[in-house]
This record gives C-alpha cells, sequence and structure tokens, in this order.
C-alpha cells in the first residue's frame, strides 16, 4: 500500500501522488518572529519534520519550505520597545528558534525564506489581483482583497459567507468595501519606525501576513504544488486567505493536499499566558532533554489534540529509555533498512497511513522486547534505523541513559567501587546505603554477571 494523507480541503484521507514523479514540493507556514518558540510551535515543526523525514525516507526527493513571518504588527511593536531594529529583534529571535528545535532534532527546511525578502514578489501578487478586479485599495492607503469577488472562499475552512457575518464587527472607517474583505498591503502610519516601510505604487507601507505567504510559495516551489502544512489555527483565516489571493490570481488550484496539525493543551486546557500554563521550549529543555521532548510528540498523532504535562513528559522519558535500554551494550551494525523486515513492513503500513507514528512507536516497543529477549544484532539494527526515520534512538545508548545525572561520573564509579568491596567484606548494609544514597541522587545501580553499571534514574 502507498502513502495515504489527509486532505484538509476534501477531509478525506487520500491516496499521495506527487506532481513530478519522485519530487515532493512541500510549504508549511512557520514563525512569527518576535519572541521565543513555544511549545505549541515546537508542535508543529515537529509535526512536519516527521513528514519530510518519512517522505524521504520514502524515496522522494523533497523540497520542503517553511517561511519565516518576519514583519508584522508584534514585531514592530516589539521592537520599537526594546529599542532596536526590527531586523535586530528577528536576527535575534531567528537564532533562538534555530537552536530550541535543533535540540529536538528538527531538520532545517530546504528553503527559509524571509517575508521581507520577497516584498517585490508580494507587490506583483497585489498588482495581478488588482487587474482581475479581486483588489482595491481603500480610503485609508490599504489594499484589501474583495473576498466576495472569489467564488469559492470557504471551501476549505468549510464556512460560507453567511457563516462569517461576525466579520461585521469590523470598524467602519477602515475603508473597507465589505467587512469580510482583508488587507492584502497596509499603509504606512507616520508611527511606524522607518525599516517597518516599503515603497509601492499604493504608497509607503508593507504587505498584509497572508500575501506573504502566497508569494513566498509560488516564488519557490511554482504555481502549483504539493503540500500545503500548518497548525489547525491557520485554517481559517489564513490559509483560506491564502486560497483566495493564491487561486484569484493563477486562476487554477495552487496546491494538491492541505495538511493540518492539531491544537496543544496544557493539563486539558489551552495554553495560555493568563491560564499561567505557557511555556517556551527553553524553558521544557530545562527539565527534559530534547530527545524526550521529541518523542514525547511522536506519541500523539499529527492530527490530533496533543496534551502537554509533566505526568506525560516523565512516562515518556520512562518509554524512550527502555527502547534504549534494549540496544545498551550491542554491537549494533551499520548498514541499509531492510522494509522486508517484519517490524520494518508494519512500520511502514503505520506511517504509510497518514503518517501514524503512536502505531509505529508501538512496532518500535514490539521489536526491542523481541531484542532484550534474544539479544539479536539484526533486530537491533532495524531498530535503530526505524527509529532514525523519526529522529529518535541514534545517540549511543550508554551516553543517552547516563546523560545528565549532574553527578560526577568519577564518583559514580568511586563508590560502585567501594560497593563492591562492601559486598565482598559481607557489609551488605553498606553495600545497600550505597545504593540508596546514589538512587537518591538520580542514579540507578544495575548489576550483572559482567559487573556494576549505572545509568539515570
Amino acid at each position: 500500500m502507498s502513502l495515504r494523507i489527509y486532505n484538509s480541503l476534501t477531509r478525506a484521507v487520500e491516496p499521495f501522488t506527487p506532481i513530478e514523479p519522485g519530487h515532493v514540493r512541500m510549504y508549511v507556514c512557520g514563525m512569527t518572529i518576535y519572541d521565543l518558540c513555544h511549545v505549541g510551535h515546537a508542535r508543529m515543526m515537529m509535526a512536519f519534520d516527521v513528514v519530510q523525514r518519512w517522505l524521504k525516507s520514502s524515496g522522494y526527493r523533497v523540497t520542503y519550505v517553511r517561511n519565516i513571518t518576519d514583519i508584522e504588527d508584534k514585531i514592530i511593536k516589539r521592537a520599537v520597545e526594546r529599542g532596536i531594529s526590527i531586523r535586530a529583534l528577528t536576527d535575534e529571535m531567528i537564532a533562538a528558534m534555530h537552536r530550541d528545535i535543533g535540540a529536538l532534532g528538527v531538520e532545517r527546511p530546504t528553503h527559509e525564506p524571509r517575508a521581507t525578502d520577497y516584498v517585490g514578489q508580494m507587490l506583483d501578487l497585489i498588482g495581478t489581483l488588482e487587474s482581475k478586479g479581486l483588489a482595491y485599495q481603500a480610503s485609508n492607503g490599504d489594499v484589501n482583497y474583495a473576498v466576495r469577488k472569489f467564488p469559492g472562499y470557504g471551501k476549505l475552512s468549510g464556512k460560507s459567507l453567511d457563516d462569517l457575518r461576525a466579520g461585521e464587527r469590523v470598524a467602519v472607517d477602515d475603508g473597507k468595501l465589505d467587512p469580510l474583505d482583508f488587507v492584502l498591503w497596509k499603509s504606512a502610519k507616520d508611527s511606524e519606525p522607518d525599516d517597518a516601510k516599503w515603497p509601492s505604487n499604493y504608497g509607503a507601507g508593507r504587505p498584509g501576513w497572508h500575501i506573504e505567504c502566497s508569494a513566498m510559495a509560488c516564488a519557490l516551489l511554482g504555481e502549483r504544488f504539493d503540500i500545503h502544512g500548518g497548525g489547525m489555527d491557520l485554517q481559517f483565516p489564513h490559509h483560506e486567505n491564502e486560497i483566495a489571493q493564491s487561486e484569484g490570481a493563477l486562476g487554477h488550484p495552487f496546491v494538491n493536499f492541505w495538511v493540518h496539525n492539531g491544537f496543544l493543551n496544557v493539563d486539558n486546557e489551552k495554553m495560555s499566558k493568563s491560564l499561567g500554563n505557557f511555556f517556551t521550549i527553553q524553558d521544557v529543555l530545562k527539565r527534559y532533554d530534547g530527545e524526550t521532548l521529541r518523542y514525547f510528540m511522536l506519541r500523539t498523532h499529527y492530527r490530533s489534540p496533543f496534551n502537554f504535562s509533566d505526568v506525560n513528559l516523565d512516562d515518556a522519558r520512562n518509554a524512550l529509555r527502555r527502547l534504549y535500554t534494549a540496544l545498551d551494550g550491542l554491537d549494533v551494525p551499520d548498514g541499509e533498512l531492510d522494509w522486508t523486515h517484519p517490524s520494518a513492513a508494519a512500520f511502514r503500513a503505520a506511517m504509510d497511513d497518514d503518517f501514524n507514528t503512536p502505531l509505529a512507536i508501538s512496532t518500535l516497543f514490539e521489536l526491542a522486547n523481541t531484542v532484550n529477549r534474544t539479544g539479536s544484532l539484526a533486530d537491533a539494527a532495524v531498530l535503530k534505523q526505524l527509529g532514525a526515520t523519526l529522529g529518535i534512538l541514534q545517540q549511543a545508548p550508554r551516553q543517552y541513559l547516563q546523560g545528565g545525572s549532574g553527578v560526577e561520573e568519577s564518583a559514580i564509579e568511586a563508590l560502585i567501587t567501594e560497593r563492591a568491596a562492601a559486598k565482598a567484606s559481607r557489609d551488605f548494609a553498606r553495600a545497600d546505603q550505597i545504593r540508596k544514597d546514589l538512587l537518591a541522587q538520580g542514579i540507578a545501580l544495575q548489576d550483572t554477571p559482567q559487573g556494576t553499571s549505572w545509568v539515570k534514574a
């Protein structure tokens, strides 16, 4: 069976065939860079990192574009508050993003365009829309998209124009001919800094958010491509507006598969600074290693709601340690993955079913149980190789199991030696006390016929 993906546009799981044989072109809406990335951002970038990894594992060449929005109201406000240029702020936050998601094993996309580098293409697209009667300049200088002139508006979100009457709350003095219209070009305000303004035929200003992705996607992937992804919160209005802009200008569909990852909750509530349950990736990495956070997210299907909690993270850490323990002490051979291996075939079937990572991971545990029972190096190799397709199990097992203990290794080894001497002299009370003292420091001893080793508890 071949890869099947849920298409938000058709609301069905469909067989996937790329437009160009052997080559997948995918665009994902990335970050608006004004602050540190939070765990919701991590969930989105993780979801599409898995998608592009699996596409490559399936033999496709992948051109993956994940943009950076580096001009927007919040960015301007934050830069002004800090007394720095917009470029200085966005450079700082991009570096932080790369550091944080790099710790999770999220690979860099093929292209990571910054919106400010594509303003010319955005203006060209706006000019095309205006020439087709789909855009107009309002009395306040903004250029808006005329929603009611695009017949297919609402086909992605399932919303009809009547459903969207709530949009009529838009202020009457914003120059819009219809409350549902959205901005393509924002006229500059005197209060805004100079680095937030670009010249145009419509006067100085800057692009609206929606037009940025339409222009960058078409510039880097062409006028029709395979997959467009992002968080479910972007389905409306952002992606709906992208369809209206791009298809209004091009006159044909521009994306075959629309793919959206599910919402993130914290302890079953929506993450919110006001609720005090807001966590940046950096917050989480102070307590958990990046691979644990990655594995934690893999356990939930990308389209399902994702519940973030310390209890679930602790459970994920213990589960990942069990997989590494199965590989510990084995000289696992390198080589190409044999997809005819029963576990590999089951794993592939799970991943080809709309990237079903929870089912794929269950296959890893079945294989780990086999390795624990038989010590098979061939099965251990398949376990490690399958883990690689998900971006896990690539560290040296002992290094991972001992990592982050916070206790000097020499001190641990000295106590292990002292404990061995205590056992030899039949001072079992002292031997037990050493074990307990180390466990209290987060160090678990493991006695084997080959001697005593340790792992982080």
